[in-house]
């Protein structure tokens, strides 16, 4: 994530212009449309988020050349960070499936090098929700403390209070996490392994995803749990049914949904540093404008500065609309590519909903008392005050507790998020920037504020606040309405983008040579981010005779807050919103 406007920025030991020539061959070999004879045939990948490094990282491992364009200066996408005045704010992660040796959401980041020498923070308590009047309610991870905390805080409701532990208890005995082999390859002995783990709880896996949380909070009699309920999950997703919420905590309880050390792009970072070391070239501020075809096939990318490079395969790993409509003109589509991008893409309730984030640079402790994840439900006076929210409530999150480096010695960083309408932002940004930057000085001034209130004096230590808006995160990463998750699990476009990945095998009808990564087609969430990379590898390794290979990474030097690079600075912004100008 840059900064809004011109801020300074840089990328540590990877340049901006990198086109070093590594394993994967001499630039001339990628500017012509021949392949060399007797060399390994190309693969490049638009975009290096998570998605588009991870197939870079497996198609390396499988004996492809491979090079990545990416029209940002960083890696990772959403997964990202930015700094100020020693102060790093971390964007995306909360939690993390796969943190936890022993599953294959494990592996995969193993196999990407995304947790070499890390260490991992878990927590006890899921997430904590305190409503208008003090009284909160703490979403512990092990259902027997939960269980004793929800009865202690509301006797009257003990019958959806055992019911919801009695199913987190049973989520805590299944290992499910299918992201090593794509659906469509999937063989006898993995698709029968899958069975004996779904069929003995299917009735669970059934029940759980037919019962939406919202029906299920509304049984409780105290008016605390039935909002608490909906905000397991920090803001309240709206549509999702039980299941996620049982299945995550579970993970969480096994510390198999921790965070890992150095955060977000920490983990983009290391997934880079991975594919560097496999021989895969990556070349920032280079965006791609179209993807070249010939006969039906896709041959190559042309950048914005006229620049042509060619490959037997081309994976797009960035925003879907974009893909399809602009890199491919909208000229191959299907029925189902239809259903997603012109009718659900703009149906509500279908893309995960954008957020504001207001970062808060701390000197001294924030409430030693705190939680680590707090989510506060607000009076209408209060969230009327949030320009464009979406809901009545902010979360609020002490960042610094979740890895070292994020904040100097002796101080603290907060970020504070709230979902919100990305065509609000949008609007304004267009029509007015001055009066753009004074509705994210309101929302500065309200975090300020609010978090004074419960620590008086707090906002006399608070030396940087930062605003990152949806108009920022689209800006950034080119994700349609700044959606920071794409697809929402759990809605219509559910079952339509899972058929891309498999029985499309994550093509497009009609044109060869190219496929789809990513959470466009394989829906929100970093380990299914990166298992797209992963089966983008294997349906090409199919197409271009290689056969699929992966195995850990071995690399093992501890990390440290200067693996992170330069970071983008927002200084400059900030200077200049100061002034009014």
């Amino acid at each position: 994530m840059k900064p809004e406007t011109d801020a300074t920025a840089g990328t540590g030991t990877t340049t901006g212009t990198d086109t070093t020539t590594t394993a994967t061959g001499s630039e001339s070999d990628w500017t012509r449309p021949e392949r060399s004879p007797g060399t390994p045939p190309r693969v490049i990948v638009i975009g290096a988020g998570v998605a588009g490094l991870s197939t870079g990282c497996y198609a390396q491992m499988s004996g492809a050349r491979t090079r990545i364009f990416e029209k940002h200066v960083l890696p990772g996408g959403c997964c990202t960070a930015w700094s100020r005045d020693g102060y790093i704010f971390d964007y995306c992660i909360e939690w993390l499936i796969g943190t936890a040796p022993g599953n294959n959401a494990h592996q995969v980041w193993r196999e990407l090098g995304a947790f070499d020498g890390k260490t991992m923070t878990n927590f006890d308590v899921f997430n904590k929700v305190e409503d208008e009047h003090g009284r909160t309610v703490s979403f512990y991870n092990d259902p027997d403390r939960l269980e004793a905390h929800l009865l202690e805080i509301s006797p009257l409701d003990t019958a959806p209070i055992r019911a919801f532990t009695r199913d987190l208890r049973r989520f805590t005995r299944i290992e499910l996490y299918p992201f090593l082999t794509a659906p469509d390859l999937r063989t006898v002995r993995e698709k029968a392994a899958m069975l004996r783990t779904v069929l003995p709880a299917f009735r669970l896996f059934w029940r759980t995803a037919a019962t939406p949380m919202h029906t299920f909070a509304d049984t409780f009699q105290d008016p605390l749990l039935r909002r608490a309920f909906r905000n397991i999950f920090f803001q309240d997703p709206e549509g999702f049914p039980l299941l996620p919420y049982l299945f995550n905590m579970a993970a969480a309880h096994h510390h198999n949904a921790g965070f890992p050390q150095g955060g977000s792009l920490g983990l983009a970072r290391s997934v880079e540093e991975r594919y560097r070391k496999l021989g895969g070239t990556l070349t920032y501020r280079a965006r791609a404008e179209k993807v070249l075809v010939e006969n039906g096939r896709a041959i190559g990318i042309e950048l914005r500065n006229g620049k042509r490079y060619f490959a037997e395969h081309v994976v797009s790993a960035c925003d879907g609309r974009t893909t399809l409509h602009g890199l491919l003109g909208g000229r191959y589509t299907s029925p189902r590519i239809e259903k997603l991008y012109s009718d659900l893409l703009h149906r509500p309730g279908t893309l995960f909903p954008a957020v504001v984030s207001v970062f808060a640079g701390i000197r001294g402790p924030f409430g030693p008392d705190e939680a680590h994840s707090t989510t506060h439900l607000l009076s209408a006076q209060d969230a009327a005050r949030l320009p464009g929210a979406l809901q009545n409530s902010i979360v609020v999150q002490v960042r610094s507790r979740y890895s070292d480096g994020f904040a100097p010695p002796g101080h603290s960083v907060v970020h504070c998020t709230y979902f919100s309408d990305f065509a609000y932002w949008k609007e304004l940004r267009s029509r007015d920037r001055k009066e753009y930057r004074a509705r994210k000085r309101e929302a500065a001034d309200f975090v300020r504020a609010f978090l004074e209130r419960r620590m008086p004096g707090l906002a006399d230590r608070t030396e940087v606040v930062e605003v990152a808006t949806p108009a920022t995160t689209h800006r950034y990463t080119g994700n349609h309405d700044g959606s920071i998750l794409a697809w929402k699990a759990f809605s219509d476009a559910d079952d339509v983008a899972a058929r891309l990945v498999g029985k499309d095998r994550m093509r497009l009808p009609g044109l060869s040579g190219f496929s789809m990564a990513g959470q466009w087609v394989g829906m929100g969430g970093l380990i299914r981010a990166a298992s797209t990379g992963r089966f983008a590898a294997q349906y090409l390794c199919q197409e271009l005779g290689l056969t699929f290979r992966a195995w850990e990474s071995d690399g093992a030097e501890p990390w440290h807050p200067g693996k992170l690079g330069r970071l983008p600075q927002l200084d400059r912004w900030s200077a200049r919103e100061e002034t009014g100008s």
